[in-house]
């Protein structure tokens, strides 16, 4: 039986603010060379404080307007210093087109709601757009992105995150930098608990993992509370987390959503991911904190010693190694069970006159030496050749960050013998390799809306049961992804 396929609707999410209190407690205990990572931080990217200039007429060469949400490695990021790149063999041609990246304020929900009014209203000219790896189907439906050219997705591309740039069967983004979640933990904490191995490398599964945070509450290191800490806030990081928990449950066969964006999830299904979800959130192992924590309040926990383990992303490697210096103190390694793929793709705007210079410049952003140059800066590569090939080299100048965003410091971060960072082959590639999608669905944003909002009564004083709590979850993401 065919199911009928509605009118994408463009809904928006809202995420939750922490409390002035929360937040002046995290903040306080927050290393210097991790301030720069807080979400309400903007920083510089080219002309990233205005809107974008007047765009001339069709055909007439001028600025390619490229909008973004911040740079996480600093002002003058990689995201500028490849676009400046592009700019000045723009200039030696003498083109007459020039790239300029506008920063979007505010958090991933904030820049998708700005976007999405953008484009549907046509207040700002725009020609390429970083979307979240998860808005593409909905920008794609609705007729805000146009369709790019097959080729910008060549086998050098890592499948997984090859498959975020299409729907419906067409190519209508290209992969910039990508995402997944690792476990970064403390050598330290390990070392003072008596652990005979401290280094994780290899990883490890969550039953091992429970076994160590026993071993650390029996020996507990200075300063610690509780064995790991993530972002379970209600917002995009409690979505993450639970398909993350949801896939480790459902294996292979895991998915929420069919190839046409449609619920397709049974009850049986809900109720296991909802078990391991609890059981990864016993008040045993995690620091109750968690519950209220985003990206950047996870991290400070860590950093001060509250936890020995964290969930977290690629971006936070070259921080981290700026606050334990040296090495031993701090290692990363696969998250056990499955681990959620995320990043951002650029898309051409369906209205922008310069559709062919704009996918030129993103055949540009998102090449070989493009992409080696972003993972030596710090983000996570989407060609397998950044990893491997070591005749492909970064040629822009300082691509090598210092760990610290801002740009100050010497780089501390460790690195292989052909200068990327040390964990990018043998960690971060097999799990961008493994990763898995969230639901692929044009109506993404009421799914995680509604995904968020329900499962929060897990956290709640007097959570329901599992199969009480599933079944109202089925209740609500039928109505809110209808056939």
């Amino acid at each position: 039986m065919l199911r009928r396929r509605q009118t994408p609707r463009l809904r928006q999410s809202r995420e939750p603010r922490r409390s002035q209190r929360s937040r002046r407690r995290w903040l306080a205990v927050l290393p210097a060379a991790l301030l720069p990572l807080l979400p309400t931080a903007c920083g510089g990217g080219g002309d990233g404080g205005g809107g974008p200039a007047a765009t001339p007429s069709t055909g007439v060469p001028g600025d390619i307007v490229v909008a973004s949400g911040r740079d996480v490695t600093g002002k003058n990021g990689i995201r500028q210093r490849l676009i400046d790149a592009w700019n000045t063999e723009q200039e030696k041609a003498g083109t007459g087109y020039r790239a300029r990246l506008v920063e979007l304020p505010g958090n991933a929900d904030e820049q998708r709601s700005q976007l999405l009014g953008a484009l549907q209203s046509g207040s700002a000219a725009y020609d390429v757009v970083n979307l979240d790896v998860t808005w593409v189907p909905e920008f794609a439906a609705a007729g805000l992105i146009s369709p790019l050219p097959g080729s910008l997705l060549d086998k050098d591309v890592i499948p997984a995150v090859a498959s975020t740039a299409r729907w419906q069967g067409e190519v209508y983004s290209a992969p910039f930098n990508s995402d997944v979640g690792l476990l970064y933990y403390r050598r330290d904490h390990l070392r003072q608990a008596g652990v005979e191995r401290p280094d994780l490398t290899g990883g490890l599964d969550w039953p091992q993992l429970k076994r160590l945070i026993s071993t650390l509450d029996d020996h507990k290191p200075e300063g610690y509370e509780k064995g790991w800490t993530t972002q379970l806030a209600g917002y995009e990081g409690r979505t993450v987390n639970a398909v993350e928990a949801f896939a480790s449950a459902a294996g292979d066969e895991f998915a929420l959503t069919d190839g046409d964006g449609h619920y397709d999830a049974t009850v049986e299904e809900l109720t296991e991911g909802i078990t391991e979800l609890r059981r990864r959130t016993e008040a045993g192992t995690v620091l109750p904190d968690a519950f209220d924590s985003d990206e950047a309040a996870s991290l400070g926990d860590f950093a001060a010693g509250r936890t020995t383990f964290l969930r977290h992303w690629p971006y936070v490697y070259p921080a981290l190694h700026q606050s334990f210096p040296g090495g031993d103190r701090l290692g990363v390694t696969a998250l056990p069970g499955r681990a959620v793929l995320g990043g951002q793709n650029l898309a051409v705007t369906a209205g922008s006159p310069r559709a062919s210079k704009a996918a030129e410049l993103i055949r540009y952003l998102t090449g070989r030496e493009s992409e080696r140059c972003l993972l030596d800066a710090g983000f996570a590569a989407t060609r397998t050749s950044a990893y491997t090939d070591d005749a492909v080299t970064c040629a822009v100048a300082a691509a090598t960050p210092s760990a610290a965003p801002t740009g100050e410091g010497a780089d501390t971060v460790p690195r292989d013998a052909a200068g990327r960072p040390e964990y990018a082959r043998d960690v971060l590639l097999p799990a961008l390799r493994d990763a898995v999608h969230r639901p692929r669905t044009p109506l993404y944003g009421a799914f995680t809306q509604t995904f968020t909002t329900e499962l929060g009564a897990l956290f709640a004083d007097d959570p329901p049961g599992d199969a009480e709590l599933a079944r109202r979850l089925d209740e609500a993401l039928r109505r809110a992804l209808p056939d």
